[in-house]
């Protein structure tokens, strides 16, 4: 702070970081009923700020959402940022509009590699840390051990002896409960929120300079138009004025305030101004991306971009060419799927989108290929219809020398897994760089691994290990490239033909491979309907009924018992296909399939790559 600049101090504008399922969401649940956001008997639903279906589903948060809450006549901005790697564009402009930030840690598993991740991005941010160890009530919790482990990650982050000098607080979120000592029960959340207004410092101004704010994330009104949220850096934002909006070329574009919002709650609320220091929703300007500048017209100067690690992963977009093509989708074109994905880069700084030399195919980067499989999933319940490749992972060159994105992993197991786990990861070029066993019966082992050895592991490593194994990552910077390895030791059964697929001939292609597809199933010709036992793949036919004779009763030997089909689900279809295959996904299935279709033609194309 300077000494021209001043302070709000109505407003805190703090960011909640966390890991996947450590309580992030039900925290803020506990504050809304603390602050009176809910008229008592008010019917409200669990996790209120996962509102989309997809994360209500998964259980984990997708998008960066905000909300506020109003105590001891001060309002607390609470961002709700992602815990997942792979969303970390989100994290990042999310953090953007944070003057500080509570770290959620399960009082049982302590600090996890997600949590690192966000950590990290909030340190060198300079953000201050409020660490509350939460779920301090489970049988198995250890928050001493747990407070040392933070202490140790904040150390090795290079945090500094301010950020190191962190306050914590115990809480059990799910009942509305925070306590300054493990051992001494508390009754609500009051220390916690007296924390926030005493730890984190209020958003500081320069009295002096005009409006400026720095555009963090994007929205979408069928009354308004396109928003614009932000936090309003300096000066103050009125309703009616006239402004410039500064994209990343410079060239500033004139826009007029429509409509100016501001959180209460979960909700928005018009309002005629808003102070600096204030996140707030614009409606008035249709060509904004995030990272622009909104500032006073004819004095405004650019706020520094929000800049995002760059994609690691890139798959491949087409159209669904398929003879089904066009059955179950409201969009099926290649200009309906351009738009969207170019759509999706406004409101995701995190994706990019390239067009390729055919016209209907375009290559999508992103940082993982979980956060791919979400926006797919996302299309596909908008009534898209497409099909997408295998996740490639982007290579750098360093002079003559390939480099590839590594990643740190962290694998928590039963003891007795442990040498399938290792055996599985080594012949994927993992190095295991450290193993600990305390003698429960469990090891916690950290390795390094390319990023393209964990695309297709997971559902691998679940049964290996029975379901009981824990497996998190995240991205450790791009190193030398550590040779090929196979990633898959099986083939595919393929479809010969276009019928409806009859149980006498899936119950006698059972013993070469597990299948896929259900009797009464549709299928075409290069559709993918299991996979084979051996490394080559198979033709066969699916739709072949028995031959019935007249020494043979027509309903004789129909009843064949089949082997249920485990229901495909988009993640595992992505890992599961090699490069020469696609998944077709439409809003009611999810298909696999060969890029090219035709048996005759995928051994000319065969012939062709391997004459050179």
């Amino acid at each position: 702070m300077t000494d021209s600049s001043k302070s709000n101090p109505s407003i805190r504008n703090v960011a909640i970081i966390a890991h996947v399922d450590h309580g992030k969401t039900t925290l803020v649940d506990a504050m809304f009923r603390l602050c009176g956001l809910f008229r008592e008997g008010q019917n409200v639903n669990e996790r209120l700020m996962d509102n989309l279906d997809l994360e209500r589903e998964r259980g984990i948060t997708i998008a960066a959402k905000n909300c506020s809450v109003h105590w001891r006549d001060v309002k607390i901005n609470i961002i709700d940022t992602p815990g997942h790697a792979d969303f970390g564009g989100e994290v990042e402009r999310a953090l953007s509009m944070a003057d500080g930030a509570l770290l959620l840690v399960d009082a049982s598993e302590g600090p996890l590699p997600q949590t690192r991740f966000v950590l990290e991005k909030a340190l060198a941010a300079g953000l201050p840390i409020i660490v509350v160890i939460n779920k301090i009530d489970r049988k198995d919790a250890r928050p001493e051990q747990v407070l040392d482990q933070i202490y140790d990650l904040f150390i090795d982050l290079d945090a500094s002896d301010a950020q190191l000098d962190f306050p914590y607080i115990y809480a059990i979120g799910r009942d509305g409960i925070a306590q300054t000592h493990p051992n001494e029960p508390g009754s609500n959340l009051d220390p916690l929120l007296d924390m926030i207004l005493q730890k984190i410092p209020p958003p500081v101004y320069q009295p002096e300079l005009p409006l400026q704010m720095l555009v963090s994330d994007l929205g979408w009104s069928d009354y308004l138009g396109r928003l614009a949220v932000g936090k309003v850096a300096n000066g103050r934002a009125r309703i009616k004025d006239a402004l410039v909006c500064i994209g990343v070329d410079g060239e500033q574009r004139p826009l007029k305030v429509a409509c100016l919002q501001t959180y209460e709650g979960p909700a928005l609320k018009e309002v005629e101004a808003a102070d600096p220091g204030e996140i707030v929703v614009l409606a008035g300007i249709d060509e904004v991306r995030i990272g622009d500048t909104i500032c006073t017209r004819g004095t405004g100067k650019a706020l520094k971009r929000i800049r995002v690690d760059e994609p690691t992963v890139a798959m491949r977009f087409t159209i669904n060419t398929s003879p089904f093509a066009g059955r179950e989708g409201r969009f099926t074109q290649s200009r309906h799927l351009r738009e969207r994905l170019f759509k999706e880069t406004l409101r995701n700084v995190a994706i990019q989108v390239e067009e390729t030399d055919q016209r209907e195919e375009f290559l999508v980067k992103g940082r993982g290929e979980f956060q791919l499989a979400i926006m797919i999933e996302t299309m596909r319940r908008e009534g898209f219809e497409l099909a997408v490749g295998r996740p490639e992972v982007l290579f750098k060159w360093r002079g003559a020398a390939k480099m590839e994105p590594m990643e740190r992993l962290f694998v928590d197991c039963d003891e007795r897994f442990m040498g399938v786990v290792t055996e599985k990861l080594s012949s994927r070029k993992a190095l295991m760089t450290n193993l600990i066993n305390h003698g429960s019966g469990r090891v916690r082992i950290e390795f390094s691994i390319p990023s393209r050895g964990l695309i297709g592991y997971r559902d691998e490593f679940l049964t290996d290990t029975k379901g009981t194994g824990l497996l998190n990552s995240y991205f450790a910077g791009y190193d030398d490239y550590r040779g090929e390895f196979p990633s898959r030791f099986t083939g595919s059964i393929v479809s010969d033909r276009q019928g409806t697929a009859v149980a006498y001939a899936l119950f006698n292609l059972e013993p070469r491979g597990q299948l896929f597809t259900r009797p009464g199933e549709p299928v075409y010709e290069g559709l993918i309907f299991g996979e084979h036992n051996r490394p080559s793949d198979l033709n066969a036919n699916p739709c072949k009924e028995k031959k019935l004779t007249n020494m043979r009763a027509s309903g004789h030997d129909e009843n064949v018992v089949l082997t249920p089909v485990k229901p495909m689900t988009l993640e595992w279809a992505v890992h599961f296909i090699r490069e020469d295959e696609m998944v077709e996904v439409t809003p009611q299935s999810i298909r696999l399939r060969k890029s090219i279709l035709t048996a005759q033609q995928r051994y000319r194309a065969r012939s062709e790559k391997a004459a050179g």
